[in-house]
């Protein structure tokens, strides 16, 4: 078996442009989900039983369903039942943001429940309302609670976002598939895309990692 590993040199642009799609869906994807996993957290905190039990649909529905499914229900579904057509980068981005909402929230619940409920009550007998006491005494105290796992929340969806390649959305994943079918050169542009993962999610890995012993909570 000869090996020509010029060939990832020559698509190195196409490489560094799908790395770049990577990174910007990891990004969008967190900047979406974590309000977007706070407000699910604070309507099933709420005390309106609408919007806990809406909440908690939405968590249990988006949170046990494969990636991938939501992925291509959000492709192939959505336009025919819903008549709502996006792009596929959009797609991608909506089946990401909905999963990851559903576990941000859960994450936040879990932290803001962490928190002694006297330190709200005291804020309430000072004379906070029960928002302002929860914005400016428990949320706060979470978010410090629950930011390592953010972190590593971070880290699992930079590789999960490797699914919506599926749909042809142009990330590392994809055009690293692309150009192996090009060219028939299966394990040089598969040792290449696992490097440059590598090389990319190894780093944030070890941010991770210090994350949550910066901000480790003892009791």
């Amino acid at each position: 078996m000869t090996l020509d590993w010029s060939i990832v040199w020559q698509h190195r642009a196409d490489l560094a442009q799908g790395a770049g799609m990577t990174v910007l869906l990891t990004v969008l994807t967190m900047v979406i989900a974590v309000p977007g996993g706070i407000l699910l957290a604070l309507m099933r905190l709420s005390n309106s039983r609408l919007l806990s039990t809406t909440s908690a649909c939405f968590v249990e529905f988006f949170r046990n369903l494969p990636l991938i499914l939501l992925v291509y229900w959000a492709f192939y579904v959505m336009p025919v039942f819903m008549n709502i057509q996006f792009s596929a980068f959009a797609t991608g981005l909506v089946a990401l943001c909905l999963n990851v909402s559903a576990y941000n929230s859960e994450t936040f619940r879990a932290g803001i429940n962490s928190i002694r409920k006297g330190q709200m009550e005291a804020g309430i007998a000072m004379g906070m309302s029960r928002w302002q006491a929860m914005r400016q005494i428990v949320i706060p105290q979470a978010w410090r609670r629950v930011l390592p796992v953010l972190a590593s929340t971070w880290v699992s969806l930079f590789k999960d976002t490797s699914l919506v390649s599926v749909i042809a959305v142009g990330e590392l994943a994809h055009v690293a598939l692309q150009i192996r079918s090009q060219s028939f050169r299966v394990l040089e542009m598969l040792t290449a895309m696992a490097v440059i993962y590598w090389l990319m999610g190894y780093p944030q890995a070890k941010l991770a990692d210090w994350v949550q012993k910066k901000f480790e909570v003892k009791e």
